[in-house]
Parts: C-alpha cells; sequence; structure tokens
C-alpha cells in the first residue's frame, strides 16, 4: 500500500511536458529580462558620465569667479591659497557626482530587479496557462488512446479539428493507425473463424469414416487396431488444431470485457476435470476465494483448464493438485500448484513458448500438444494481466496468474493460509 502511495506521488511529482515548458518559457523570459537590464544599466552608467564631464569643467573653468553653492563666498586668496580651494571644490564635486552616479545605477538595478521579478511571477502564470492551450490537442489524443486501451474499441477517432499544423498531423497519423488496426483484427478474426472451418471439418470426416470402418462387421482385427491407432492420431491433430487456432485468436484478440469470478470458473473446470484426476489418482484440494475481474468468459475459462489439466497430466501417480482464488491489491489471484518431477529453475521461461515441454515430455502426445501455458500467457496479456511460475523444491510448479481487479464487484480479500500464501507474485 505504502508503495501505491509512493508511486502516485512520484508520478504527481515527475516533469510533465507542460511543466517542462512553463519553466523553458519562464526562463527565457527571465533570460531575456536580465539581459536588457544589464544592458539599460551601461547605457544609463555611460549617459552619466558623459553628462557629468562637461559640467565638472564649467564649474572648474568658474571656480575662482563665481561662488559655487556650498562653499563659503571669500575673497579668492592669492596663489597657493586660491589653488588649494579649486581642488577642494573640484573634489567636492567629483565625489557628489560619483555618489550620484552610484546611487542612480543602484536604484535601477533594486528597481528593476523587483520589477522583473513581478513580471516574471506574472510570465510563469501566463506559460502555465499557454502551455496548457498548446498541449489540449496532445492531451487529447492521450486521452482517446487511454480509452481505446481500456475498452478495445478501435472504431473511435481523435477527429482533431484545427490548423494543419503538427498536433494536427500527429492526430491524423493516430487516427489511421487506429484505422489500420481495426482492419487488421477484423481480418485476423475472419481468419480464424475460416481457418477453424476449413480444418476442423476434414478431421471431423476422418474422424467419422475411421469409426464407420472399424464398426463394420466384416473388419478384422488388424483393421481394427489400425483404426484405433488411426483415431488417436486423428484426435492429437484436432487439439493441435484447436490450441493454434485458440492461441493466434488470443495473442491479438479484442477481449469482450464482463464480469467473472476466477472462483466460480475455478470451481467449474474443477469439477469437470474431477474424473481426469480420478484416473490418474491425483487428490484436488482447493482454497476458492472471491477474485473478482472483467473478461471474456470463455478465454478466461480455457486459461484456467490448461492449468488445471497440465497440473493434473504432469503430476506423479498419487500426486497432488491445489487451486486458490482470491484477490490481493487490486488485483483477481489464482495458483495451480501441483507435485511432480523437479523442474529446473533455468526451464521454467520455456514452458511458455508454443511447443516446448521439459524433458522426455517432447514425445508424449497423450499429454497435449505443447500449448497450454502459451494459450495462458496470451490469454493473461490479453487481459491485462500477468503469468509466473516457480518450480517448487520438492517437485511440480506453481503457476500463478493475475488479472486486474474488478472495482464494482465484491471486496477483494484474501483468504489467510493455503498454498496462495505461498504463491509468487
Amino acid at each position: 500500500m505504502r508503495a501505491t502511495r509512493a508511486a502516485g506521488f512520484t508520478d504527481r511529482l515527475r516533469p510533465t511536458i507542460r511543466l517542462r515548458l512553463t519553466i523553458l518559457y519562464t526562463g527565457l523570459f527571465l533570460g531575456a529580462g536580465i539581459v536588457l537590464l544589464g544592458l539599460t544599466y551601461l547605457l544609463v552608467q555611460n549617459n552619466l558620465q558623459r553628462q557629468g564631464e562637461p559640467a565638472a569643467d564649467r564649474v572648474f573653468s568658474a571656480a575662482p569667479k563665481e561662488v559655487v553653492p556650498g562653499v563659503a563666498a571669500a575673497a579668492p586668496p592669492p596663489g597657493e591659497a586660491s589653488q588649494l580651494t579649486v581642488q577642494k571644490v573640484q573634489g567636492a564635486l567629483i565625489k557628489g557626482r560619483e555618489d550620484y552616479q552610484r546611487e542612480t545605477l543602484n536604484a535601477l538595478l533594486t528597481q528593476g530587479g523587483i520589477a522583473l521579478g513581478l513580471v516574471g511571477a506574472a510570465g510563469l502564470g501566463f506559460g502555465w496557462l499557454l502551455a496548457d492551450r498548446a498541449l489540449r490537442p496532445v492531451h487529447a489524443i492521450t486521452e482517446t488512446a487511454r480509452r481505446v486501451a481500456r475498452s478495445h474499441d478501435l472504431t473511435e477517432r481523435i477527429a482533431y479539428e484545427g490548423p494543419r499544423d503538427d498536433v494536427k498531423e500527429l492526430a491524423d497519423t493516430f487516427d489511421t493507425m487506429l484505422g489500420r488496426l481495426a482492419r487488421a483484427f477484423d481480418g485476423q478474426r475472419r481468419f480464424v473463424a475460416n481457418a477453424s472451418h476449413e480444418l476442423r471439418t476434414p478431421l471431423a470426416i476422418n474422424r467419422t469414416l475411421i469409426d464407420v470402418a472399424v464398426r463394420r462387421p466384416d473388419a478384422t482385427d488388424d483393421v481394427k487396431r489400425l483404426g484405433e491407432s488411426l483415431l488417436v492420431v486423428n484426435g492429437r491433430h484436432e487439439r493441435l488444431i484447436d490450441g493454434l487456432l485458440t492461441l493466434a485468436g488470443t495473442e491479438n484478440v479484442v477481449v469482450d470485457a464482463g464480469p467473472l469470478d476466477l472462483a466460480d470458473v475455478a470451481g467449474h473446470v474443477l469439477r469437470q476435470a474431477a474424473p481426469e484426476a480420478r484416473a490418474r489418482g491425483v487428490t484436488a484440494d482447493r482454497l476458492l476465494g472471491p477474485a473478482s475481474t472483467s473478461g471474456d468468459p470463455v478465454l478466461v475459462e480455457r486459461l484456467v483448464q490448461n492449468l488445471v489439466e497440465n497440473a493434473i497430466r504432469h503430476n506423479r501417480d498419487g500426486g497432488e493438485l491445489h487451486v486458490a482464488t482470491r484477490g490481493r491489491d487490486g488485483w483477481a489471484e489464482l495458483t495451480v500448484a501441483n507435485t511432480g518431477p523437479v523442474v529446473p529453475a533455468y526451464e521454467v521461461e520455456t514452458i511458455f513458448e508454443p511447443f516446448r515441454r521439459l524433458g522426455n515430455d517432447r514425445v508424449r502426445s497423450d499429454r497435449g500438444s505443447g500449448l497450454g501455458l502459451s494459450i495462458v500467457r496470451a490469454t493473461a496479456t490479453a487481459h491485462g494481466g500477468t503469468v509466473t511460475a516457480a518450480p517448487r523444491p520438492e517437485g511440480g510448479l506453481v503457476v500463478t496468474v493475475r488479472l486486474p481487479g474488478r472495482v464494482d464487484g465484491p471486496p477483494l480479500a484474501a483468504p489467510a493460509g493455503g498454498i496462495a500464501s505461498s504463491a509468487p507474485g
């Protein structure tokens, strides 16, 4: 919880483009103001010096004849006394002129600096407003992209109306990209639908023909054994094609999200897998707490089904299966753990790749097509979730799926104890 708050606080303090533009505008304005104030200072200083020198010369030339203000009137002393008086008057005038220039320049710097600060503060506010106005089209693009990412509605467009500038070009490019993505997804969905029909139909016909041939009264034992073998191979091909089509339709699928609970899905899948688990002597243990999320019910059910089937088929005789669901930190979490052979840690990530199996399982056709966990990861990614796997020291795997929790669902409360408490996440 603290980490989430810290991340939110950091996001609020991050330097946005608006803040950077405001700082740039204000910095340029203050820099120009400082340069202007410096040039004004030099010009005023030079002007004061030029105006002071002729005036001093006139006063010096008139000093023996005229009474200078501030100097007591007296008869001009003869000789050296007269020269001394002129020097004193000259020194007083120079000092007065320097004091006047210094006070004038200091007042210029002080008052100019204050004025520059006030205008800079006003420029900071105006720069903030102008940056917001300039970035408003960019904000519209960002908001549209965020809505498309959340709703997966590729028909939405920015449709920016404005002058043909860089922002207009960016908005039009984004709209073009959305159009191409929509056409690509539509084409992929049509391909998956057509391929599903074209590939499954011949296999179904083959299965029917083989079944009819095997059941004929005049079928020999060799024909029956051959037919049974062909049915096994045909079934494996059907599972392989079904997995490939599911994987192709999941990796870039536009999820039609609806409310669901992983606990309900896991309970349904466990009931369906109970006969296979009993046939293999696997004991199933469940700890199903509330785990509300949103997603495609068919895809999520396939995700859970693949995990449970893998946990049963890649298990030892008389092994165990643990399935747990719970809500934690805004996520709906599903954990499937099983017993079985020890899995090296360096091979854990490879099991999520298509057609990758562990050890001798590469040649075992009765354990699936090697696409189960690939479909799991693709489905979780399409729903905005993650999948992680960790080997158990005593053998087997712990696979954890985390999907975004549904805000309007029941409270996500983590059940105490159980296998889920030790699952990675």
